[in-house]
């Protein structure tokens, strides 16, 4: 009876047939490489690299590579298991304060622990492992390793074309309510950029019961006067000026990793909050190996030129999905000499382009309001 139930089992569950043959080798190296340049996560692919050897030698050729970059380490807490740099709640509401630890505490610690993180100046690493491609692994995080640098993980790659890096967070500590958000080109310097900034976000219905201007003010031919007395422009000073030093160092920190990656066309460096991105497309890539990069060794960031500046204020905007922006505000920067062939290659919609719905549709609108020219010295 006991043979009679063995033989029914077999042909009910019939033992599978092992495949000696991996169904990864019957894809060629090109259909694989595909595979894993839509992967992006450095992270990702290095576990991939522990899979096998034809892995781990098919990775370095991945041309599309995304750096999330866990947490910033500061040189003063770098002895610390738990070292992150999260300083935006250190800022103070005054205009004033806020500016004096923008340019002292909300800028340069968090970027000084930036470039420690970024540096070159790492512990050899060794080609085999997971964590020479994704920076530290997973227990390794939880016993306390330092993290590896990003410059040193993209050297294991031989043929990247778009990178992308995102920090954990935006440089600039602001409230909860306060909307800033930038995006800067540059080459060997500044070659454009373009903030955007307001007081404060409301839903329509509460900004009806508070006020009952639609920004019609903006236009009477001159600057509204709330907006010069009640320390609104001084503001906003402060917001243009700590975006272009937040610019100015990511891009000075990216010069080693351009000059390891001849074959870059593409480089974005971002952060996860969306406060702030910095791009660079090949001809820009190109001008900064070509031109020396004009630094601040002190400050460990890349030198403003003089700058011409136009700027839009709407007191109150209303979007089409109901959000109201108060104190709306809306920067272009160029540098003053920059060349007609480049502002003429770019002029036009890359205002109000720089940034995705709904702030896109901000731009638009501010576009349409009165135009103030500024100018800026180097710094």
């Amino acid at each position: 009876m006991s043979n009679l139930r063995t033989d029914l089992v077999g042909k009910v569950w019939p033992a599978p047939e092992l495949d000696p043959v991996d169904q990864f080798d019957r894809l060629p190296d090109s259909v694989l490489l595909l595979i894993l340049n839509k992967i992006r996560d450095v992270k990702v692919l290095g576990r991939c690299c522990v899979v096998s050897r034809r892995f781990q030698s098919i990775v370095p050729q991945v041309d599309n590579v995304v750096v999330k970059v866990d947490c910033i380490i500061s040189d003063d807490d770098a002895s610390s298991s738990s070292s992150c740099v999260l300083s935006s709640d250190k800022y103070s509401r005054n205009v004033f304060s806020a500016f004096v630890r923008v340019f002292v505490g909300g800028i340069v610690k968090p970027f000084q622990a930036l470039g420690h993180f970024l540096g070159p100046k790492r512990p050899p690493l060794s080609p085999s492992s997971s964590s020479a491609f994704c920076g530290v692994d997973d227990a390794a995080a939880a016993a306390g390793v330092t993290h590896h640098s990003p410059t040193q993980v993209l050297r294991n790659f031989s043929d990247i074309r778009s990178l992308r890096i995102e920090l954990p967070n935006g440089e600039l500590g602001i409230g909860d309510a306060v909307l800033l958000k930038w995006r800067a080109d540059f080459g060997s310097t500044l070659d454009r950029c373009v903030i955007l900034g307001s007081s404060s976000i409301t839903s329509d219905e509460e900004s009806s019961s508070t006020s009952s201007s639609g920004g019609a003010g903006d236009d009477s031919g001159g600057v509204p006067e709330p907006f010069c007395t009640n320390g609104a422009l001084k503001l906003r000073v402060v917001w243009t000026i700590s975006s272009l030093i937040a610019a100015s160092a990511r891009h000075y920190l990216l010069h080693p990793i351009i000059a390891d990656h001849q074959t870059l066309n593409s480089l974005v460096l971002t952060d996860a909050d969306g406060q702030g991105v910095l791009c660079m497309n090949r001809e820009q890539l190109d001008e900064l190996r070509a031109k020396p990069l004009s630094a601040s060794a002190a400050s460990k960031r890349t030198l403003m030129p003089a700058l011409n500046m136009r700027l839009w204020y709407a007191q109150h905007l209303e979007l089409p999905d109901g959000v109201v922006l108060k104190g709306a505000t809306l920067v272009a920067i160029r540098p003053s000499d920059q060349t007609s062939a480049k502002k003429e290659s770019s002029d036009g919609s890359w205002v109000s382009k720089a940034f995705e719905e709904p702030y896109c549709t901000a731009a638009e609108l501010l576009l349409k309001k009165r135009t103030y020219c500024l100018e800026m010295n180097s710094f």
